[in-house]
Protein backbone atom coordinates (compact mmCIF):
# COMPACT_ATOMS: atom_id res chain seq x y z
CA UNK A 1 0.00 0.00 0.00
CA UNK A 2 1.00 3.61 -1.12
CA UNK A 3 1.94 5.65 1.67
CA UNK A 4 0.01 9.14 1.56
CA UNK A 5 3.52 11.00 0.66
CA UNK A 6 3.51 9.34 -2.44
CA UNK A 7 -0.14 9.38 -3.25
CA UNK A 8 0.04 13.26 -3.09
CA UNK A 9 3.31 13.23 -4.73
CA UNK A 10 1.50 11.38 -7.40
CA UNK A 11 -1.36 14.09 -7.35
CA UNK A 12 0.90 17.20 -7.11
CA UNK A 13 2.75 15.95 -10.31
CA UNK A 14 0.11 15.22 -12.57
CA UNK A 15 -1.18 18.70 -11.79
CA UNK A 16 1.82 20.15 -12.37
CA UNK A 17 1.89 18.32 -15.81
CA UNK A 18 -1.39 19.14 -16.77
CA UNK A 19 -0.19 23.02 -16.64
CA UNK A 20 3.11 22.34 -17.52
CA UNK A 21 4.91 25.24 -19.98
CA UNK A 22 2.27 27.75 -18.06
CA UNK A 23 4.27 28.72 -15.57
CA UNK A 24 4.94 27.82 -12.00
CA UNK A 25 1.53 26.76 -9.84
CA UNK A 26 1.62 28.32 -6.25
CA UNK A 27 1.04 25.43 -3.54
CA UNK A 28 -2.01 26.73 -2.66
CA UNK A 29 -3.61 25.99 -5.90
CA UNK A 30 -2.21 22.54 -5.91
CA UNK A 31 -3.39 21.48 -2.12
CA UNK A 32 -6.41 22.97 -2.71
CA UNK A 33 -7.19 21.45 -6.51
CA UNK A 34 -6.15 17.81 -5.10
CA UNK A 35 -6.98 18.25 -1.35
CA UNK A 36 -3.69 17.78 0.03
CA UNK A 37 -2.92 19.23 3.86
CA UNK A 38 -0.69 22.47 2.40
CA UNK A 39 2.33 21.76 5.31
CA UNK A 40 2.70 18.08 4.01
CA UNK A 41 2.75 19.32 0.53
CA UNK A 42 5.43 22.08 0.91
CA UNK A 43 7.48 19.23 2.13
CA UNK A 44 6.87 17.12 -0.42
CA UNK A 45 7.49 19.46 -3.48
CA UNK A 46 10.75 20.42 -1.67
CA UNK A 47 11.97 16.57 -1.92
CA UNK A 48 10.68 16.67 -5.40
CA UNK A 49 12.70 19.49 -6.09
CA UNK A 50 15.95 17.97 -4.54
CA UNK A 51 15.85 15.06 -6.25
CA UNK A 52 15.72 16.83 -9.83
CA UNK A 53 11.97 16.62 -10.68
CA UNK A 54 10.28 20.03 -9.77
CA UNK A 55 12.34 23.54 -9.67
CA UNK A 56 10.60 26.88 -8.04
CA UNK A 57 10.31 31.02 -8.79
CA UNK A 58 10.39 33.30 -5.88
CA UNK A 59 8.00 35.97 -5.83
CA UNK A 60 4.17 36.99 -6.59
CA UNK A 61 3.93 35.01 -10.08
CA UNK A 62 5.92 32.42 -8.17
CA UNK A 63 5.57 28.75 -7.60
CA UNK A 64 6.68 25.56 -8.58
CA UNK A 65 7.15 23.63 -11.99
CA UNK A 66 7.99 20.25 -13.82
CA UNK A 67 11.78 20.83 -14.94
CA UNK A 68 11.03 17.64 -17.09
CA UNK A 69 8.78 16.96 -19.74
CA UNK A 70 5.52 15.18 -18.47
CA UNK A 71 6.51 11.76 -20.81
CA UNK A 72 9.89 11.72 -18.84
CA UNK A 73 8.79 11.57 -15.84
CA UNK A 74 7.51 7.66 -14.99
CA UNK A 75 5.55 6.23 -11.83
CA UNK A 76 8.44 3.86 -11.59
CA UNK A 77 11.10 6.64 -10.06
CA UNK A 78 8.57 8.62 -7.94
CA UNK A 79 7.04 5.00 -5.87
CA UNK A 80 10.87 4.04 -5.56
CA UNK A 81 11.87 7.79 -4.25
CA UNK A 82 9.20 7.84 -1.89
CA UNK A 83 8.51 4.31 -1.08
CA UNK A 84 11.46 2.56 -1.62
CA UNK A 85 11.15 -1.06 -3.29
CA UNK A 86 8.70 -2.03 -5.70
CA UNK A 87 9.35 -5.76 -4.75
CA UNK A 88 7.11 -6.98 -2.18
CA UNK A 89 9.32 -9.45 -0.62
CA UNK A 90 13.58 -8.43 -0.06
CA UNK A 91 14.51 -11.54 -1.65
CA UNK A 92 13.04 -10.42 -5.12
CA UNK A 93 14.24 -6.79 -4.91
CA UNK A 94 16.90 -5.57 -7.41
CA UNK A 95 17.78 -2.80 -5.54
CA UNK A 96 17.28 -4.03 -2.07
CA UNK A 97 18.35 -7.42 -2.24
CA UNK A 98 18.55 -9.62 1.09
CA UNK A 99 18.54 -12.88 1.14
CA UNK A 100 15.28 -15.04 2.66
CA UNK A 101 15.58 -16.18 5.85
CA UNK A 102 13.04 -18.92 5.31
CA UNK A 103 13.84 -20.05 2.23
CA UNK A 104 15.79 -23.64 1.41
CA UNK A 105 16.03 -23.05 -2.06
CA UNK A 106 16.20 -19.77 -3.58
CA UNK A 107 16.39 -20.94 -7.07
CA UNK A 108 13.23 -23.38 -6.87
CA UNK A 109 11.42 -21.50 -4.55
CA UNK A 110 7.43 -21.26 -5.86
CA UNK A 111 6.44 -18.61 -3.48
CA UNK A 112 9.83 -16.38 -4.49
CA UNK A 113 8.94 -17.29 -8.16
CA UNK A 114 5.17 -16.16 -8.02
CA UNK A 115 6.42 -13.08 -6.42
CA UNK A 116 8.79 -12.71 -8.88
CA UNK A 117 6.56 -12.49 -11.68
CA UNK A 118 4.27 -10.10 -9.33
CA UNK A 119 7.30 -7.69 -9.73
CA UNK A 120 8.18 -8.01 -12.92
CA UNK A 121 4.92 -6.77 -14.04
CA UNK A 122 4.46 -4.30 -11.09
CA UNK A 123 8.21 -2.86 -12.41
CA UNK A 124 7.11 -2.64 -16.17
CA UNK A 125 3.52 -0.94 -16.02
CA UNK A 126 5.38 1.91 -13.24
CA UNK A 127 8.19 1.93 -15.37
CA UNK A 128 5.53 2.75 -18.80
CA UNK A 129 3.52 5.11 -17.13
CA UNK A 130 4.30 8.73 -17.26
CA UNK A 131 2.68 11.33 -15.91
CA UNK A 132 1.42 12.94 -19.53
CA UNK A 133 -0.32 9.11 -19.97
CA UNK A 134 -2.23 9.73 -16.66
CA UNK A 135 -3.15 13.16 -18.37
CA UNK A 136 -5.01 11.51 -21.18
Amino acid sequence: MLTYKTRYSILALVKLASEYGKGPLQINQIAESESIPKRFLESILLELKKNGYLDSKLGKKGGYYLIRKPDQVNLLDIIRLFEGAIALLPCISEKYYQPCEHCKDEVNCTIRATFKDIREYTYNKLAATTLASLLQ
